[in-house]
């Protein structure tokens, strides 16, 4: 299928008209972001994904960084209601799977999520706050005399480095999945209970 081909069949499955040109142009975003990263492609690629003429995207976008930085609110938008169902039905170990499913399933937003220069705090919606919460509902109740009343929020940046990291290795195929490679998921699992003091680490 032609670059035109492709076009023409996103703009046909958006249902493009000037209502929904928003839609479209967030769309082609995402599936270029996914294919070259957020700094891979230009406005006018987006604006010929999406089946509009070059000049059509800046009815709703001042540039390419105003389309991304929505891109980057609604995959956050999309990321945080995953990871808030996940942590209500199976805890943080659930919301730890939501996380690498999300970025193994939606690249186009992850890539934009973490990639993108001009992200804000408050772009990132409260994915943290969620985290910092399920974490804290695993500790020991903090004593009248408890020098680290930030634990929660410690573990749980250390847990979204971990979180980070491996979903990282899994995006750049690293290591090869074969015999002896346990999944990403064991993976996480495994690193995050050591982090919380729930598995003691490897004798030396």
């Amino acid at each position: 299928m032609s670059r035109d081909d492709t076009s023409a069949d996103l703009a046909a499955r958006r249902g493009y008209h000037h209502g929904n040109l928003r839609e479209a142009l967030l769309e082609a975003a995402r599936r270029l972001t996914a294919e070259r990263g957020p700094h891979g492609f230009t406005m006018a690629e987006a604006a010929r994904l999406a089946g509009v003429s070059a000049s059509a995207p800046y009815r709703h976008f001042k540039d390419r960084d105003a389309l991304l930085a929505a891109l980057c609110r609604r995959g956050f938008a999309l990321f945080g209601a995953r990871l808030g169902q996940a942590a209500e039905a199976g805890g943080l170990t659930a919301m730890g799977h939501a996380y690498l499913a999300f970025a193994r399933e939606e690249p186009g937003y992850y890539g934009a999520m973490f990639d993108w220069r001009s992200l804000r705090r408050e772009d990132s919606g409260d994915s943290f706050g969620a985290l910092v919460s399920a974490i804290a509902r695993l500790l020991p109740p903090a004593g009248a005399g408890d020098a680290a009343p930030g634990r929660a929020r410690l573990l749980a940046l250390e847990v979204w480095a971990i979180s980070h990291g491996v979903a990282g290795l899994e995006r750049a195929g690293m290591p090869p999945p074969g015999p002896g490679t346990p999944p990403p998921e064991a993976v996480l699992e495994d690193a995050v209970a050591r982090i919380l003091g729930l598995r003691p680490a490897p004798a030396a």
